[in-house]
């Protein structure tokens, strides 16, 4: 039998609305992203799908073909605009018609161009990751180097619900790689990294996160 289905309740903020739909597989990022839309996107509908299963899934079986047909009908089923906030299920949900959420990053740090950190926390996203990055460079025609950076090892924290911990390792993940060498922009590259950004606010490096620029272009459409 599958898991049960979460629906978080609508938003309504506005007359004048946008539908969204956002695709999670960590009910984590649900005020997170109840949070940005207040702040950013008043005039949304928002809905939030948590399925934590996915990320089992593909974790353990990789993207196979009954996953990708799961994922598939529920982004058709789905109003509005789609989001997947999920770096790992992220390809097979952009094939079904989904926004990735990291897709709007990357081509802002193609954008700015090399040398470019890299920055990820769950090796199931790494590859996913680089293959949009390198995606980005290729369609701004911008060849840029990419060095990634594992922080997996601290993973675990953000499993146990150890959120600010979480995001002060990612910091200063960040910052040791910083104090090694320069970098044109920072990415991190999972939206549960997004916590740690306002730890590098002092940074001159940019250092970019999905959750808003996905959001934004949401709204544009």
């Amino acid at each position: 039998m599958a898991p049960p289905v979460v629906f978080c309740p609508f938003v309504h903020l506005s007359v004048a609305m946008t539908t969204i739909t956002l695709i999670h597989t960590s009910g984590a990022h649900v005020p997170t992203f109840k949070a940005l839309a207040e702040r950013i996107a008043p005039q949304a509908d928002l809905m939030q799908l948590v399925r934590e299963d996915w990320l089992r899934s593909a974790q353990k079986h990789g993207l196979r073909t009954g996953l990708r047909d799961e994922i598939a009908t529920a982004i058709k089923a789905a109003e509005g605009t789609v989001i997947c906030t999920c770096t790992t299920i992220g390809e097979a949900a952009t094939q079904a018609g989904a926004i990735r959420i990291d897709a709007p990053m990357m081509a802002e740090a193609a954008a700015i161009g090399g040398p470019i950190l890299l920055v990820y926390a769950l090796d199931s996203t790494a590859q996913p990751s680089l293959q949009a990055l390198e995606a980005a460079l290729a369609a701004a025609n911008t060849p840029a180097e990419v060095a990634p950076l594992n922080l997996s090892e601290f993973w675990p924290l953000f499993e146990a619900g150890q959120f600010e911990a979480f995001a002060a390792c990612m910091a200063g993940g960040v910052r040791d790689a910083l104090e090694q060498r320069d970098f044109a922009c920072v990415i991190l590259a999972q939206a549960s990294m997004a916590q740690a950004a306002p730890l590098l606010a002092d940074l001159k490096t940019p250092v970019l996160t999905s959750p808003e620029a996905a959001l934004r272009a949401a709204i544009k459409g």
